[in-house]
């Protein structure tokens, strides 16, 4: 019998992030209700150094796909690419019925979604401050106005059945905002009155104590090193810092210096910004950059991605030369107004190494004052924490050890430890007025995707990538007749590998590898279908072979090259490669059962039980086999065609009988004994 209070029981609020805890980036998260889900922002993050080939990484939206019936809608709080740049990659897999966001996210997702041709898949809604929007029938959003390193940003309060939640997004409390548009701190205030059941709230600079300093400090630094610069000037910032691009422009006009742009976001975000007057600069500050070479240098100042020291960005290709309108100088001052990334760092460095070589003044660094975060540091959390006064708090937006030093400053602010959740990508966080719960996880990760941003890297093609990276790749050519025997040497193939072992010895442990798979696992691997040609599982010996040859590589040589084994049937009754006298013995015990020496029931044997009798002409015959190509990257098996032509051409009958004179006077006797007893 079931209870009244089950009966009654309501659904807890159930809020699950997908990407954008313990990490940077790809922040995603989801409120749900009863049958509502809603989204909040959908971001990228960037490749670490092993993901080779990746160019961005996204939350796994599996969960998300399972559930889009019950998708509602999408929150966007600003148009950093770690907020907005996976939402066109997730309207391909299921549908968001409606995007609520500030008109400059909006406008960039725009460009995002045309190009991915996905505006079909959405509508887009701009909001303006303290604007409420209804998604579903359980949530209310409130967009509060925020400071940050991005212009038209904020934060969220979203009133559902169980209280009021406080989503801070990215924020600092910044008091001299370039565009004068002030964090709303009143409404902050309002709630906290009314009271916030929990508080969710960015991270990333938990560990730094005091107040982030505010955007225009770095304003008399950059003004220092642009008006002392005797040559040109080359300024590198994320394109999306629109205050920080909207500082330069006007440091470049007040210095009369003429702005060259160069990096297709760095395009795209000024046209935008400029368009909806986030941004004001005379139209003749900009020359294209194919004139702006006719200028005199000490009139020039480039403006350009590549701040994160990205492969294919402006100042990345200039440092390696590779840029086909603008090399380096030796009085160049180059300045990377922004910080690394974490992930990041190498590259950046390597890219300052290389400008440094090529005899440019290049300016980083903190102690330069050319770059602060648009993240809150302590005080600025201690502020937020103040102004809400949420019952429940969990840090997001960083890594553990943020989330950690957050919960000390929630702590030290009077929210009882019992009150805060530290969790990751994946957990569920229950909320009911009156607890906060983990519940079961839902199914998280990454999803990377290759350049095109269109084909997903999974597991195994990345894992084969860093085989290919750290110890190369050995391609194998085998062979191999429907009946079960070799019917030519192995041809072995080397790229990238390191190893003492000579060519020879390589090829004799391919050819035992097969050999073996041949004599213990063809039973399995070969079916009599009662038609002329038995059902091989061409896959399964290219598989068998490759395993057994990495094993032997790993066990004699200490090194795991990629494998790639392509297998090249040949028809039934085709001479056998009889083998090299100087090949090893093999140790290892033959299986038993089917997959034993003399378990295979379809595979064709001679009279005394063995695989069919080799014959010493195939080995000559097929010395000009198909050759590998030097290009191979991806596993392959050749399907056996009708009919096959194995290098020279080879008949189904029965290899002729060598002339006697060929072979040693004892040897005709005794088969001649043989044969006559």
């Amino acid at each position: 019998m079931t209870s009244s209070n089950a009966i009654t029981k309501k659904p807890a609020l159930r809020v699950i992030p997908l990407g954008g805890l313990h990490e940077i980036g790809k922040n995603t998260c989801v409120f749900e209700y009863g049958d509502d889900i809603m989204l909040v922002d959908a971001g990228l993050a960037f490749p670490s150094d092993g993901m080779h080939g990746v160019n961005v990484v996204m939350p796994d939206t599996s969960y998300l796909r399972e559930n889009q019936k019950r998708i509602r809608g999408m929150i966007v709080t600003h148009g950093h690419e770690d907020h907005i740049g996976g939402i066109a990659h997730h309207l391909k897999n299921f549908s968001i019925p409606v995007i609520h966001g500030p008109r400059l996210a909006l406008a960039m997702l725009t460009g995002k979604m045309e190009e991915a041709g996905v505006m079909d898949r959405t509508i887009l809604q701009t909001v303006a401050p303290r604007d409420v929007v209804k998604v579903g029938q359980h949530f209310s959003v409130e967009f509060i106005r925020n400071t940050h390193s991005m212009a038209d940003s904020f934060s969220l309060a979203i009133t559902t059945p169980v209280g009021t939640v406080i989503f801070t997004g990215d924020f600092k409390f910044d008091h001299t905002p370039v565009d004068g548009e002030y964090f709303d701190m009143a409404r902050l205030a309002h709630y906290g009155e009314q009271g916030v059941l929990c508080l969710f709230s960015d991270s990333t600079n938990s560990e730094v104590p005091g107040f982030c300093p505010p955007e225009r400090s770095v304003f008399p630094c950059l003004d220092r090193h642009i008006s002392q610069a005797e040559g040109r000037v080359i300024i590198t910032t994320f394109a999306s810092s629109i205050h920080r691009v909207a500082m330069i422009l006007e440091l470049a006009l007040k210095n009369g210096r003429k702005v060259g742009l160069l990096g297709r976001s760095m395009l795209n975000v000024i046209a935008k910004a400029r368009e909806l007057g986030y941004m004001r600069a005379p139209d003749d500050l900009f020359v294209p950059i194919k004139q702006i070479r006719d200028l005199p240098d000490r009139e020039t100042l480039l403006l350009m991605t590549g701040s994160q020291g990205e492969p294919l960005a402006a100042l990345s290709r200039i440092s390696r030369g590779e840029h086909p309108q603008v090399q380096v100088k030796s009085t160049d001052t180059i300045i990377f107004s922004a910080s690394p990334i974490p992930g990041n760092t190498i590259s950046v460095v390597n890219t300052i190494d290389r400008l440094m070589m090529l005899g440019a003044k290049v300016v980083y660094g903190k102690g330069e004052g050319i770059h602060v975060s648009g993240h809150g540091f302590q005080e600025d959390q201690k502020l937020m924490l103040a102004l809400t006064k949420p019952k429940y708090f969990v840090p997001v937006h960083g890594e553990h050890r943020m989330l950690v030093a957050h919960s000390k400053t929630a702590q030290s602010l009077g929210v009882p430890a019992d009150n805060i959740l530290i969790i990751d990508n994946g957990d569920v966080v229950e909320l009911s007025p009156d607890s906060i719960t983990k519940g079961d996880p839902v199914k998280a990760g990454i999803e990377l995707l290759d350049a095109s941003r269109n084909g997903i890297v999974d597991a195994r093609v990345l894992k084969e990538r860093q085989q290919l990276a750290e110890d190369g790749v050995i391609t194998l050519l085998a062979v191999i007749s429907t009946d079960g025997v070799m019917a030519a040497p192995p041809r072995v193939n080397l790229r990238g590998v390191v190893t003492s072992a000579d060519a020879r010895k390589l090829s004799l442990w391919a050819e035992r590898e097969i050999g073996w798979v041949l004599e213990n696992r063809w039973s399995q691997l070969c079916r009599n279908t009662g038609g002329k040609a038995p059902d091989v599982d061409w896959v399964g010996v290219q598989r068998e072979v490759e395993v057994g040859l990495q094993r032997r590589l790993r066990r004699e040589l200490q090194v795991e090259p990629l494998i790639i084994c392509l297998v090249q049937p040949a028809p039934a009754g085709t001479p056998a490669y009889k083998g090299r006298a100087d090949a090893e013995p093999d140790s290892r015990p033959a299986p038993r059962g089917r997959g034993g020496r003399d378990g295979g029931r379809d595979a064709v044997r001679d009279d005394n039980g063995r695989p069919a009798a080799p014959q010493r002409q195939a080995a000559s015959a097929t010395s000009d086999a198909v050759p590998l190509s030097n290009g191979a990257a991806a596993t392959a098996v050749i399907a056996p065609p009708a009919p096959v032509v194995v290098a020279a051409p080879v008949v189904a009958k029965q290899a002729p009988e060598p002339e006697p004179e060929l072979e040693p006077a004892g040897r005709i006797r005794r088969r001649r004994s043989a044969a006559a007893g």
